[in-house]
């Protein structure tokens, strides 16, 4: 995918507008499309990302690496529609490297979308969440577009809920995984604890047995 966004630079030059591309795993962007030829000024993973959307501003959203203030880009799409499109598009990536969890919602309108690495059910459905409200809005706008018979916004529209579908089904079935390994681990858990507990009891009672006989053959 690729396309125009607006980039926040510094408090002097504000909002700038960049070329994106979304390829192989790897945002870059360039100053324009005209510069693609000459190598971007500055790209990200992203597979290590977490993408953070505004729950305020519809075209909002911020791509963050975990652990590293420096690695930010703060970008903001012409419309909601544009920021779906990138959103499903970057999820979609996503889905085809390394699964990854989410946070919760932060308390300035901000929701996290994806995080880069480790295991977590409560991340994982804030994902799905994210992807079941970006899939209604989607059939609201094709069906909107059905009443004015809108067919260009019919057929993007569709297009878009294909590629979420895609989304939202493989993140299900890593939240399945997720809950089957984690099943898994809990049964181990509790198989090896029953064990080593009745490790325990048994080498207690031999103890207790051997102290006992070894008493009693004093006695004697």
């Amino acid at each position: 995918m690729e396309g125009i966004l607006w980039k926040w630079t510094n408090y002097w030059s504000g909002w700038q507008t960049r070329w994106f591309t979304l390829e192989d795993g790897i945002l870059s962007y360039y100053m324009s499309r005209d510069e693609v030829g000459q190598g971007c000024k500055g790209s990200m993973k992203v597979s290590a990302l977490e993408i953070i959307v505004s729950n305020i501003d519809s075209t909002r959203m911020d791509l963050v690496v975990p652990g590293d203030a420096r690695r930010v880009m703060y970008l903001r799409a012409a419309t909601s529609y544009d920021r779906q499109r990138w959103l499903v598009a970057l999820g979609s990536s996503k889905a085809c490297l390394t699964t990854a969890p989410l946070s919760t919602a932060t308390s300035n309108g901000t929701t996290p979308v994806v995080l880069a690495s480790g295991d977590s059910f409560r991340g994982k459905k804030v994902e799905l969440r994210i992807y079941a409200d970006l899939l209604m809005q989607q059939v609201h706008m094709v069906k909107e577009a059905a009443k004015s018979q809108d067919i260009q916004t019919m057929v993007e529209g569709t297009n878009l809920i294909a590629a979420t579908c895609d989304t939202l089904v493989k993140n299900l079935e890593d939240y399945i995984e997720l809950v089957s390994d984690d099943d898994k681990d809990d049964k181990s858990h509790l198989n090896d604890t029953g064990i080593d507990s009745f490790h325990n009891n048994t080498n207690n009672k031999l103890t207790k047995a051997r102290r006992y006989n070894n008493s009693f053959e004093k006695k004697t």
